[in-house]
């Protein structure tokens, strides 16, 4: 980590090519134009980024005004890497909308890991799996829910939204720069996955006859599988897990998935405490 004083660079022109990787960053969002690169917002998720993170930090762009309030933050930032800075207008020109928070950084996602690289395969360990998640809110919740309650690990299945998004990413509060995950495959693939090392798979699931999530104790190696929002899991997934319900009032049988995620990580962390 740095130790001397950040390599701030004056941005005069919104054209300059230093600044290309935060250009129209909402359109680029939408579009994957990132490449292999994320762009992360706000001051909160910029120092679990430089803290805790495990991507490297390519770049900040900064709104002049953040520069004292952030200086101890930025003594973080490491050797070489370059702040940009300009006034407020001018940042808003360049990323497309107005970035409130006058806070940005871009990192590289690097190599992608496999659920080999990242399950724990000894002693107790609790996995969330993410089957169909599209909705970027959504998934930054369940990182959330999953760092909160002591997850090892979140798998994704392709259909799940990039959890290096920047909304997901400020959703999560950060921990999707420091959680272990991987994406790729099918929910049936995360099922194998998971139970190739060990680990008892629960599908959440509304269905009458699931079983209560009250009424389970937890084993020492658990996967979590959640479906997405509306449709659920689909059955043939049920199927191959351990069909589990959260019991609701009569009449009303689901709540956001996130929501979900937590009352079934919750119970699995208390239940081993």
């Amino acid at each position: 980590m740095a130790t001397e004083a950040p390599n701030l660079v004056t941005i005069k022109d919104s054209r300059d090519p230093r600044v290309a990787a935060f250009l129209s960053v909402r359109e680029r969002d939408l579009t994957g134009g990132h490449g292999g690169r994320f762009i992360a917002e706000g001051k909160i998720t910029l120092e679990t980024l430089l803290t805790r993170g495990r991507f490297e930090v390519e770049s900040l762009f900064l709104c002049e005004t953040r520069l004292q309030p952030l200086a101890g933050l930025l003594t973080r930032v490491p050797a070489g890497v370059p702040v940009y800075v300009a006034p407020q207008r001018m940042m808003d020109e360049v990323a497309g909308f107005p970035v409130h928070r006058g806070v940005l950084a871009c990192g590289k996602k690097g190599a992608p890991l496999t659920p080999a690289d990242i399950l724990p395969t000894e002693g107790p360990a609790t996995a969330l799996l993410l089957a169909g998640l599209s909705n970027h809110d959504n998934v930054g919740a369940c990182f959330r829910n999953a760092a909160a309650f002591g997850a090892d690990a979140v798998l994704l299945d392709v259909e799940c939204c990039d959890p290096l998004y920047r909304k997901a990413i400020r959703v999560s509060s950060g921990s999707a720069l420091w959680m272990p995950f991987a994406q790729g495959g099918t929910g049936g693939d995360l099922i194998e996955a998971a139970e190739a090392r060990g680990y008892e798979v629960w599908a959440l699931t509304p269905s009458a006859d699931a079983k209560p999530l009250p009424s389970i104790l937890a084993p020492a190696r658990v996967a979590l599988l959640m479906g997405a929002e509306g449709p659920g899991l689909p059955r043939d997934l049920i199927a191959r897990a351990r069909p589990v319900r959260i019991p609701m009032t009569d009449g009303f049988d689901s709540v956001n998935v996130a929501t979900a995620a937590a009352l079934a990580l919750s119970h699995v962390f208390n239940s081993r405490t």
